[in-house]
């Protein structure tokens, strides 16, 4: 009898386990999720610009983190991608009125570029400070598989109208493991950060695919150095902070969902709650009204495809976060998601950040190794 009960208990635990837990975690990824054409009427596309996976709209001009999607494809520390490859990458602007693309110039060699930020100068109205990740490739770019990147911070400063970045200083410390995205202040001398991951290279990164928390968020000034001010933190990804409080938000780009931190006095940050969303997101952004825009993963499987191939086409969507001033803000349900945007990869593909101008109702797209800069009526 024992023959034939055990089989059937392991069986039935095994079905349990599937309808539980893996189930509910392939549909956050995408696994048969029917993929909407929505918001896409009036798209246009910018083709000169490419692989642009952050984009930062500043007083009218959009910035943006640039490389080629081949380049992209080699090496993308984030999604082990470790062949260092021809050093193309840039910061761009792109102006919204005249279409004018400018690149950037630097004195520093070898920038790979990925999270970036862009703030205005407190003490002085006509300059900029610009931080950005910078995936530097090891010295003996053999060791990469094994060392991973070399990742550093690196803050600028730029003349408003100008196209020639200082570089300021260098931000490295084994606290900078593996950064996505920042968050600069104004006065160009510190800054918070992600680690999407809490290892450069270790094969219990892709734990994280089941959930298990192994990303953390730093900070870092001239005076003190770096620390973790929040640790556990599940794949964290984007995070931007609310203008006129301490309120930081953190994007999870494998469970989905947003991170909702409290600043504290020692600039430790102290979660309060999250909000939720049904797929992956990555980088944030806030516009001028205050809502929050997220770029989403409709199918994170052809995401991770189409990184390592760009000709593989990934769908893409964007998302808004405002505050919930309906009946269900009563019953604890602070922020109203809602969906704007969402393409089977022909209009959008892969896209990893979204940025909205309220002035002139338009909504950028761009991603990781997209093939262009995407511009929609919002």
């Amino acid at each position: 009898m024992n023959r034939l009960l055990y089989p059937a208990l392991a069986v039935g635990l095994l079905a349990t386990t599937y309808r539980l837990y893996l189930q509910p975690l392939l549909a956050q990824h995408g696994s048969g999720r029917v993929i909407e054409s929505l918001g896409t009427a009036g798209c246009t596309t910018v083709p000169a610009l490419s692989a642009c996976e952050k984009i930062v709209l500043h007083h009218g001009l959009l910035y943006l983190a640039c490389s080629s999607p081949q380049s992209r494809a080699s090496w993308t520390p984030a999604l082990n991608q470790l062949t260092p490859p021809p050093q193309e990458d840039y910061i761009a602007t792109y102006d919204p009125k005249t279409s004018v693309i400018t690149r950037l110039e630097t004195s520093l060699p070898g920038m790979m570029t990925h999270g970036m930020d862009v703030v205005s100068s407190s003490t002085n109205p006509s300059e900029l400070y610009i931080f950005a990740i910078n995936h530097r490739v090891p010295t003996h770019p053999e060791s990469a598989p094994i060392s991973g990147a070399n990742s550093t911070i690196e803050v600028f400063k730029l003349p408003i109208g100008k196209s020639k970045l200082t570089h300021l200083r260098t931000f490295a410390d084994p606290v900078i493991l593996t950064p996505n995205d920042l968050v600069g202040s104004s006065d160009g001398e510190s800054f918070f950060f992600t680690n999407d991951h809490n290892s450069k290279t270790s094969k219990m990164r892709y734990l994280s695919l089941l959930g298990l928390e192994y990303g953390s968020v730093g900070y870092c000034d001239t005076k003190s150095g770096c620390k973790y001010v929040a640790q556990n933190v599940h794949a964290a990804n984007g995070i931007v902070r609310a203008p006129n409080n301490d309120t930081f938000y953190v994007a999870n780009s494998v469970g989905g969902g947003i991170t909702v931190f409290e600043r504290q006095s020692d600039n430790a940050l102290l979660k309060t709650h999250t909000i939720p969303t049904d797929r992956g997101l990555d980088n944030l952004s806030m516009d001028s009204d205050g809502v929050i825009w997220a770029a989403g993963f409709p199918d994170g499987f052809a995401f991770v495809k189409h990184a390592a191939d760009p000709s593989q086409l990934a769908p893409a969507s964007a998302h808004s976060f405002a505050m919930n001033t309906g009946p269900g803000s009563f019953y604890g349900e602070k922020f109203k998601v809602t969906k704007v945007f969402e393409n089977d990869g022909t209009i959008a593909s892969g896209t990893t950040s979204v940025v909205h101008d309220v002035e002139n109702k338009r909504l950028y797209l761009h991603g990781l190794a997209s093939p262009h800069l995407t511009i929609c009526p919002a």
